[in-house]
């Protein structure tokens, strides 16, 4: 069984609902369809029915049965435009600037949506940037108790491959933080080991990537890595973290007996941190595209509620991965 076969058949021990707020995207009318056919998840649409159901005509989809909202006369509108205004009141939010946003901006409406428990989550991005995704749910959903860093990280299912958990990697962060100190920086690591055991039901062997491995190179970047895995390990004893370390030590056993003997996760990693977004984003688009591997994300983690952002250029079938995987972190939320 694949990794996203897994996860679909975990979701569907669980039925959840989950929202789909860029409708107008044939990518998302077509992973609408596929998510209908596998029964795995209740999907909502948010937009004009006609127009949807017109779009999804036009090029052979079929969404009979999906549920589609209309923000314009949805009776939820009132409920989610006073609850709005009374969280975002104090950074100076009126009531009409909350309806005038939930009537022309779906992701607020979605976000509202599993604000009210009205759905489980909501996948988002595969025609916006990963920002309009992830503002209204940081500024309405807010971060889940005793987390203290929203991150991402990206599910990585490379084809034939004997590294990582059999080809399965997780890497983080690929979405989020831009340049996270030492502290954020072991927080992403700890809440990633959490993703990978939660997601995978393994154990997560994390690696703390730099372009040095245990002290070759001398510097402040290399010293950030280094500091981060000490801290990380301060708080989460029980977790198997080792860094700074390159990705040939961190992955390739060989290498890893010259350049880290006796670490615990070098040649072995299956969790992959990266010092800076940068490198994050990077480094998953090249295998994703190179290696001709399955990329799935990126997953937001520490959130209190499951919000997803894609890739701009995902196809249908990676928005279905993370339909699937959002399904799976609602059940455990």
């Amino acid at each position: 069984m694949t990794f996203i076969d897994a996860m679909k058949e975990k979701a569907r021990k669980d039925i959840k609902n989950i929202v789909l707020p860029e409708a107008d995207d044939v990518r998302v009318l077509k992973a609408t369809e596929m998510v209908l056919n596998e029964g795995f998840a209740n999907i909502m649409l948010i937009g004009d029915t006609d127009e949807i159901k017109n779009l999804a005509k036009e090029n052979n989809i079929n969404i009979d049965g999906v549920q589609i909202i209309n923000p314009l006369t949805s009776t939820k509108l009132r409920k989610y435009s006073d609850d709005l205004y009374e969280l975002r009141k104090a950074k100076g939010m009126t009531i009409e600037q909350a309806q005038e946003l939930l009537k022309t901006n779906s992701r607020y409406f979605a976000t509202m949506m599993v604000k009210s428990g009205d759905a489980d989550g909501f996948v988002s991005g595969a025609n916006h940037p990963t920002s309009d995704t992830l503002r209204p749910a940081l500024q309405i959903l807010k971060t889940a108790p005793g987390t203290k860093l929203v991150s991402t990280f990206c599910v990585i299912v490379v084809p034939n491959c004997e590294y990582g958990e059999d080809g399965v990697f997780v890497f983080a962060d690929c979405g989020l933080n831009q340049n996270p100190n030492s502290e954020e920086l072991s927080e992403i690591a700890i809440s990633t080991a959490k993703s990978f055991k939660q997601i995978l039901e393994k154990e997560p062997k994390v690696a703390m990537l730099s372009y040095s491995t245990k002290g070759s190179a001398k510097a402040e970047e290399v010293d950030k890595v280094r500091i981060a895995t000490e801290l990380a390990k301060e708080k989460a004893p029980e977790l198997a973290i080792d860094g700074e370390m390159q990705f040939d030590a961190a992955i390739i056993p060989e290498i890893a007996k010259s350049k880290a003997p006796g670490s615990n996760v070098a040649g072995q990693a299956n969790t992959i941190i990266f010092p800076e977004l940068e490198a994050g984003n990077i480094g998953y688009k090249l295998v994703e595209r190179l290696a001709k591997a399955e990329a799935y994300g990126p997953i937001c983690q520490g959130m209190a509620k499951p919000v997803n952002d894609l890739s701009r250029g995902c196809k249908a079938e990676d928005i279905v991965g993370v339909v699937a995987i959002t399904c799976v972190q609602a059940q455990q939320n």
